[in-house]
């Protein structure tokens, strides 16, 4: 098994000091990757640092709010000039706000826009040359169920997903010549912070349970390792899909 792994591969991950972005820091790390780590909280970046950096691992983090394009920029200025290549972006900063249709607010609903899918789509593009230099370049949006399938969680929120997902198909096609491979990851609902307000009604996990055939809510380590797979160069004959990680929510009939 010692060729499953992220060993001299530069990683980015947004979103990264909770939730499945953190799961995702620490087991690319554990495989061997040089890591670059964002969220908005520079406080919270430092702390992650000092947790998971070692004399051989190197991890950097830059803090930047990504719902705004001028943060968006500035993250693409600092890794473009810390790293003359990239190896992996992980697209995985993520937010929702939960409430009927028309009850949105065109600032709540392009909050969300801008958060889950133009920071995917304009940070991807702005770090092309950068992939272009990877050695195994690749791509992993971290999607949802949502932009598969109705799951309650608000419309826009699965507007953006089904954006992203169809972002991922395009580039796929478009960035092989490139060798740049672009897939996505698709969880159901995980132990994370975004998830716990749903997760805290009886109601609403009991009937998230029977929705699953595996019966139970999947760990942020389980989508980690989704994530880390497509990643690797043992992946690399996977563009263009979309790994659902729902314990067999969505092929479940009866």
């Amino acid at each position: 098994m010692s060729n499953w792994t992220l060993k001299g591969k530069r990683v980015l991950i947004t979103g990264a000091t909770k939730g499945i972005g953190l799961a995702a820091a620490r087991e690319m790390l554990a495989l061997g990757a040089e890591l670059c780590i964002n969220s908005r909280s520079q406080e919270d970046i430092d702390q992650l640092i000092e947790e998971l950096q070692t004399d051989e691992q190197q991890v950097t983090g830059f803090a930047a709010d990504l719902s705004d394009p001028k943060e968006r920029e500035r993250l693409h200025q600092m890794v473009s000039n810390s790293w003359d290549r990239l190896d992996v972006l992980v697209n995985n900063v993520g937010m929702n706000i939960r409430k009927p249709f028309d009850e949105y607010s065109p600032q709540e609903y392009r909050q969300i826009f801008e958060t889950n899918l133009f920071s995917a789509l304009v940070l991807t593009q702005q770090l092309f040359p950068r992939l272009k230099g990877g050695k195994g370049a690749s791509v992993i949006n971290v999607a949802s169920v949502a932009g598969l399938v109705d799951v309650r969680s608000g419309a826009i929120y699965g507007m953006t997903k089904a954006a992203m997902l169809q972002m991922t198909r395009h580039l796929a096609v478009e960035w092989a010549p490139h060798g740049i491979r672009v897939n996505a990851v698709s969880p159901w609902y995980t132990r994370t912070p975004l998830a716990e307000p749903v997760l805290q009604q009886p109601e609403r996990l009991e009937l998230i349970l029977q929705r699953t055939p595996l019966n139970r809510i999947a760990e942020a380590e389980e989508v980690a390792a989704a994530i880390a797979f497509l990643a690797m160069d043992k992946a690399s004959y996977i563009t263009g899909q979309n790994l659902v990680t729902d314990g067999g929510m969505t092929v479940s009939g009866l």
